[in-house]
This record gives C-alpha cells, structure tokens and sequence, in this order.
C-alpha cells in the first residue's frame, strides 16, 4: 500500500499553513485520500489522479511538490527530497495503471470504433529519465503508520475546520476504540505500571522471561510484553506480528554474526591441524630411530647408529651456522636499502621544498600581472581569505542547486513522457469516436437525401394529387429548402459541415437559377457530405498514410496505382510539379522574358483573352469577380503562352486549363509550364490549332469506343440521333473543367498528367457507363439532350467513377488509340479537302456567274 505522512498546505485567504495529513492511495478509484492520523476511519478529503499532472520545483523548498487537477492544485511536502521523489515515482506508476486498465468504450460498441485499438498495448517502455527511489520506509508505509503523527507549533493547527463533523466522527472512533482495547487486553495483565515506562521492555527483557518460564506462562508474558510495546507506539496492527518481524530481523543479524566468529575458528583450528600433523611425522620419525637403535643386536651395529646420529648433528650445525651468517648478510642489506630510502625521503623532501617555492613565485608573479593588467578601481578589491571561502560556500551551493535542477529536470521530463502517452492514448481514442460519428453523420445525410429525392418525386407528380395533398407537399419542400446547414452546425456538434467552397475555392453546392432545381441542389450538397465523410472513414486515411510513406518520387506502378486514386490535398501540388517536371525541361528566367515582351508588345490574342477571362471558372471564388487575385495572373500565363507557342497562340478552353493550374500549383510560373506541358507533350498536334482538327478526330474515336464498350447505349442514340460529341467535344478540350464537381475533376487531372490523354477516354466511357441506366429509361431527343447537358454535375461518387475507368473500361491499350487517330484523320483530312474542293468550286462559280 502507498501511504505515508506528508504536509499539505491549507490557504485561508492570505493565511498560509502546513498541515499534517495521513495520504492514503485508493487503487480502486485512483484517488488520494487523506486523514488527520493514521488512525482515523474517514478521509477529510480526496485528490483524484486519473486526470492530475505533478510537478516539483526546487525554488519551493525542498520536498515540495504540486499535484494539478483540472478543478485544483494542491501543494504537499515530504519530509525528505527522497520522499518527495518516491512519492512522485509511485503516483506516476499508480495513474499509468489505472488510465491502462480503465476499459475505452462500454461493452457493445461499434466494431469500427474498436478495430483501430486492437493492436494497442499497455506495456510501459523502460523509461531511463530518473531512477527508481529506494523506499523510505522510515517515511512510507507500514512503519510510518506505527510512528507518532509530527506534531505542529499548537494543537489545533492540525485541526481540519472545513471537516468538523469528520473529526468529530474519527475523534469518538478513536475514543471508543482505545477504551475497548484497554478492556481486551486488560483481562488478563494489568498495565499501569508500565504506562510510564513503556520503553523499558526491551529485547533483554523478553528474553529473560522466555528464560525464566515455560509454556503458556512464557508465551503469555511475551505477549503481554509485545503488547505494551504496541499500545504505546499507536501502531494499528497486531503487536504480535511486529514483535515476530522484529525478532526475526534481529536473529538473522545474530546468526550472521555467528556464521562469521565461526569461520574464522575454522580457519585457525585447520592451520593448528597442520601443525600437529609436522609434529606428529617428527615424533613417528624419532620413534622409528629409537626402535632400530634398540632392536640392534650389536654394540657394533649401535656404534654405527650412533656415529650417523652425530654426523646428523654436525650436518645440521653447520647449516645453522652458514643460515645465521645469510641472516646476518641480509641484515647488512637491508640496514643499507633504509639508508638508501633515508637518502630518497630527503632527496623528495628538497623537490617538494623547491616545487612549492616555485609555485609561490608562480603565484606572486600570477598576482603581479593580474595588478598589471586590472583597472586601477579593481586594484582595491583585493581577494581575501574571507572572500574565497565565501566563494566556495557560494559555488558549493550552487553545485547543490545544479544537482537539484537535474533532479526536477529528470522528474519533469519523465511526466512529460507519461502525460504524452496519455494524451495520445486519448487522442486514439477521440480519433475512433471521431470515425464514428463521421459513419452516423454520414448514414444520416443518406437519409435526408433519400427524404429529400421522395419529395422531388412528389414535387413532379403534384399535378395528379388533391390539393391538400398538394399543399402538404409544398410546404414540406419549402421547409427542406429554408433549413441551413450553417445554423445546423451551431446548434449542436458537427463533424465536417458542408461549407460554401471547397479548398481551392470551387462552390460545393450548385447554384441553379431554376427554382425546380433547388432541391435538386440540395440532394446533391447531401450526397457531396455522405461521400465525404465516408471516404474520410473507409479510404482517406489510409490513402493519406501510404502518401505520407513515400519520400522521393519514382515511376513505379505502385506510384501510378496510388495517383489513379487521387492524391491528397497536402500532396498534389509537390506531385504535379515533379509530373510537369519529369517531361518537361524547365528553362530559368524563359517566362520572365515572355514577360516583359508582352509588355513591350502587345499580342494579337490579348483581346480575346480579355474577353474570355471573366468566363473562367465562374464557380470558384478565385475567378467570379474581376477583381479576384488569380486574374491577374491568368492573364500573364495566357499572354505569356501566346508569346511561347505562336502556331497557337491562344485558344478558347487554355484559360480553364492555366487556371485549375494556378489553383493547384499557386506560382503562375510553375502553371505556365504545367499549360505547356498538356498542350506540347500530353495533347496531340493540332489539338488547339485553328482548325481543331485532333480534336474532332478524337470524337470519332471515342464514338467507335463507345460502340464496343457500350452497345446498348450507343443503339440508343442512334435510334434518337443523337450526336454525343455535342457534349463530349468540350470534355476533351478543357479535360473536363466545369463538367465534373471540383473533387472528382481534380482526380481525373492526377491521372491525365501522369498517363495522358488515355485517362480522359477512361473517364468519358465511365460517366456514360456511370449514367448507362438513367438515359436508357429515357425515351425523347429532346429530354436526352437536356439531361446530357448537366447529368455530369449528378456524379458524386468519385470512388465508383474511377472503378468503372480503370477497372470495368479493361483492356485499353495505348497502340489502339494510335491507330484508330491515324485512321480516322486520314478519313478526316480527306473530307476537309473535299471540301475544299467543293468550296472553291463554289466560289468559282459565283464568279463567274457575275453579280
């Protein structure tokens, strides 16, 4: 358990004091509880920590730390800073395992909130910011709750006045408790006379009565001794326990020191062991001589014996002598070698006496140059004795606030680290919630518009229906038609409101100018924000992480695959320069000359640019009014283009392409060189000329396209003569521009720049395969020509578009769509000379029939 005495700061105004408390750590609920003492039954109060930050700050004192809540800071004290450290290591620990453990969503939740946390763990990394604190157990724990609670200047400083009634309810607690354990243990032994004395019963005692008595009588007198003991420290357990705890703690010290005194008797009685066994192979040696010299049947043999003994003898001595006279040489030796030390301590002696000299000659000719070179009003500053120790008290507390920073540095750095791992655990969790409710938002504009589509049904059939009817009809319309997504929005929490323009500044709903057709715009806002937020869920994200994985930008069919799925806003300005880059030598300062020509001189083409210019784009708020800041450089990438290419010049459907150019790009040079990358490299020749010849070929091409690909529509139009390229041939020329909605034609121009004018095929079959259904049930030339008219505005699935264009539209090769152009501009080119023919003959004719 995490409890312990610490000091809290109470406020009274300007009244600021320091209160004991006993603080308490509940695992359940992750709260800190604190009490007067350690003794009472009810908390004065509690700080919650599964939402606290701590924070220690050595100018506070030492052992002052803060713990913030979001309601609160409240300002404790330990009695030592590493107290005040272990309490903060062991708070950091508890709150990471209660915000770990704590479950995420209630049991049922949607799977899609739970699949992105599925991988999450709970493990905490091994964090090296500060070391794990010893624990003081002097301070923390069960040793503390057995010391007296610290006493303050005056009795009632401790009170709590902001709790009176749980004071008096610990008080009473506390009273009645005292009274009934006097009684208990008054049963059996009576306690007066060691009430004065407790602290007399120490461990000499116990063991005297363990020794003087057996039995019950010995346990029962050491328990009444253990229990004094425990009456008088105010420790709420079993004295018992304690005793035994103690008791073991002292007998493992003992023993140890008893496993020392006898090591070191092993030690001696096994070098006495050798000892003996030397004396006793002499005596068996000796013994073995007497035994030969008495078992000697001669006095001859005896002789013998005894004249080896003697020569023994003489051995022996005159080793003795030649040991003694080496002693003696080794003596000489060594009174020589103290004689040589002797000499080297004196000889050291006068180098030490000459180096300090040599320093203090350093040291005042150090002085003198520093008098030399110091101003004359620092000269009377000299440093003196006093001022040097004062310098050195100064820097030795300057080492101890350094090593006090580094302290709080580390703490500090370490509940960073924790907060942020909470915060992110959070911020996952938000995430999913996020996703979620953009699924139920995004179900629920499918739900208005299908609401909305019914009464556009009703709207056409009120002529048949009676008029009450009818009335009702209307004045639902007129209620669908006032509410206003902005005031929506305010009302309550929206995740992603359908605003007025998109990014690049396109309207995201359509402004029709007929009254009918409102709800119909209205429908298609609804679709835009269902899509949206769907594709944000499902696709987005994942597209966006797999962009954001890629560094440096290579050819590869990855890369292809991830532009024919739309790059990303944060992405497709870096992509389309490296596009227009890759095919197309950018030449330094060629634009700037273009430039300043058309300032000197005025092209031909400048008038028709200027009338086509507050025709750009009027749909995007960068291009609706003459004075928007893109106009001016739309008319300076135009000019600039007639200048660069004078075959062309300029040609209506340019200004379109240069200015989706400038909104993606934003310099108009970079969009200067992305308009001559389409017209020089991804258009064939002559696609803008004066004639348009290209272009009109490509419309045959795509007819026989549309044949193969869509039979039953093709027959359809046949059957009501029906020429497409009425509305396909400004698809091809402006590559879409002010046909499709901004996000499905800013896709569409990710593909075209990195594959060509194949993507605008893919796309063209894919808007009638998209649409196949809806003109077939549609039997009138008239009715068919006006839904062809706007019935590319009514795609707003851009994922499905692009599925039936590089998916349904397979095979596509590349070499069919150059043969096919080659076949049909011969054809062309042959009816434009017969023509021609026709033509002149013409012309011919009426000349010569006169005027």
């Amino acid at each position: 358990k995490l409890c312990g005495y610490l000091n809290k700061l109470g406020i009274k105004g300007p009244i600021k004091t320091w209160k004991s408390r006993w603080f308490f750590y509940d695992e359940n609920k992750c709260r800190l509880l604190y009490y007067r003492t350690a003794q009472d039954i009810n908390p004065l109060g509690s700080i919650d920590l599964s939402s606290a930050s701590f924070d220690c700050k050595m100018e506070n004192g030492e052992g002052v730390f803060e713990i913030r809540t979001p309601s609160r800071a409240f300002t404790l004290k330990a009695i030592s800073k590493q107290a005040m450290m272990y309490w903060l290591q062991q708070l950091q620990m508890r709150r990471w395992e209660f915000c770990n453990t704590k479950s995420r969503f209630p049991v049922g939740s949607s799977q899609l909130v739970n699949e992105p946390l599925a991988g999450r763990t709970n493990i905490v990394d091994n964090e090296d910011f500060l070391p794990l604190v010893k624990t003081p157990t002097e301070a923390v724990g069960l040793k503390a709750a057995s010391l007296p609670a610290p006493q303050t200047s005056t009795a009632l400083q401790n009170i709590s006045l902001k709790h009176p009634w749980t004071e008096i309810q610990n008080t009473v607690y506390n009273i009645c408790g005292s009274k009934q354990l006097w009684r208990n243990s008054g049963n059996v032994f009576s306690f007066n006379e060691f009430q004065e004395h407790p602290e007399k019963l120490n461990e000499e005692q116990e063991a005297e009565v363990e020794a003087g008595c057996t039995g019950d009588c010995s346990q029962a007198v050491l328990n009444w001794i253990r229990k004094a003991r425990w009456m008088n420290s105010g420790f709420p357990g079993s004295p018992e326990e304690l005793s035994r705890e103690k008791n073991s703690g002292d007998k493992v010290s003992v023993l140890q020191q008893q496993i020392l005194t006898l090591t070191e008797e092993v030690k001696s009685q096994k070098e006495l062991v050798k000892l003996l066994h030397k004396a006793l192979e002499a005596a068996q040696q000796e013994k073995r001589v007497s035994s030969m010299y008495l078992t000697a049947a001669e006095d001859k043999d005896r002789l013998e014996l005894v004249r080896h003994k003697v020569r023994q003898i003489a051995d022996l001595t005159s080793r003795l002598e030649a040991l003694e006279q080496e002693k003696k040489e080794l003596e000489q030796i060594l009174t020589l070698r103290d004689s040589h030390i002797q000499e080297l301590k004196e000889h050291v002696q006068l180098l030490m006496e000459k180096n300090h000299a040599k320093q203090e000659v350093i040291m005042a000719l150090t002085e003198q140059m520093a008098r030399e070179l110091s101003d004359p009003l620092q000269e009377a500053n000299t440093i003196t004795v006093e001022t040097l120790y004062k310098q050195q008290e100064e820097i030795e507390h300057l080492k101890d606030d350094i090593d006090a920073y580094k302290t709080q540095n580390q703490f500090l750095n370490s509940e960073i680290h924790q907060v942020t791992r909470l915060w992110t655990s959070v911020a996952e969790n938000e995430k999913a919630l996020l996703m979620k409710c953009a699924c139920l938002q995004a179900r629920n504009c499918q739900m208005e518009s299908k609401y909305l589509t019914v009464l556009r049904k009703l709207q056409e059939a009120v002529p048949g229906l009676p008029d009450s009817h009818a009335e009702l009809v209307k004045n639902l319309i007129q209620e669908a038609l006032q509410w206003d997504v902005k005031e929506e929005a305010e009302e309550g929490f929206n995740l992603n409101p359908v605003s007025e323009y998109d990014e690049y500044g396109f309207m995201t709903v359509p402004d029709y100018e007929i009254e009918d057709w409102k709800l119909l715009a209205k429908i298609q806002a609804l679709e835009i924000k269902s899509n949206k937020l769907r594709s944000q869920v499902i696709v987005e994200k994942p597209l966006c992480d797999r962009w954001n994985s890629i560094g440096e930008l290579n050819p590869s069919a990855e890369l292809k695959s991830l532009i024919r799925s739309g790059i990303p806003v944060e992405h497709r300005q870096r992509v389309w320069r490296w596009m227009v880059s890759r095919h197309r030598s950018l030449v330094p300062g060629h634009y700037q000359r273009l430039l300043e020509q058309s300032r000197s001189t005025e092209h031909p083409a400048c008038r028709q640019i200027e009338l086509d210019l507050p025709r750009t784009l009027t749909n995007n708020k960068h291009f609706s009014s003459p004075t928007s800041q893109l106009i001016p450089k739309l008319r300076r990438v135009l000019v600039a283009f007639s200048w660069h290419n004078p075959a062309i010049g300029y040609c209506q459907g340019l200004n379109r392409l240069a200015a989706v150019a400038l909104l993606v790009l934003e310099d108009e040079e970079s969009a200067f060189w992305c308009l001559v990358h389409i017209v020089e490299n991804l258009m064939p020749e002559d696609y803008y000329s004066d004639t348009l010849i290209t272009s009109q070929v490509d419309q045959r091409v795509f007819k026989d396209f549309l044949s193969e690909k869509l039979p039953r529509l093709m027959a359809h139009f046949e059957q009501y003569r029906i020429d497409v390229s009425l509305i396909t041939f400004n698809w091809f020329l402006v590559a879409f521009v002010d046909s499709l909605i901004s996000d499905i034609l800013l896709r569409v121009w990710d593909a075209f720049l990195y594959e060509g004018t194949k993507v605008i095929f893919r796309y063209a079959l894919a808007i009638f395969k998209y649409n196949e259904e809806e003109i077939l049930r549609i039997h009138d030339s008239v009715e068919i020509y006006q839904y062809l008219r706007f019935f590319t505005r009514m795609i707003m699935d851009g994922r499905k578009l692009m599925n039936i264009a590089f998916n349904d539209l397979n095979p596509f090769p590349m070499k069919l769509l150059r043969n096919r152009r080659s076949t049909h501009r011969e054809e062309l080119e042959a009816e434009l000379c017969e023509l021609e023919q026709i033509k002149a003959a013409y012309v011919k004719e009426r000349a010569e029939q006169g005027p």
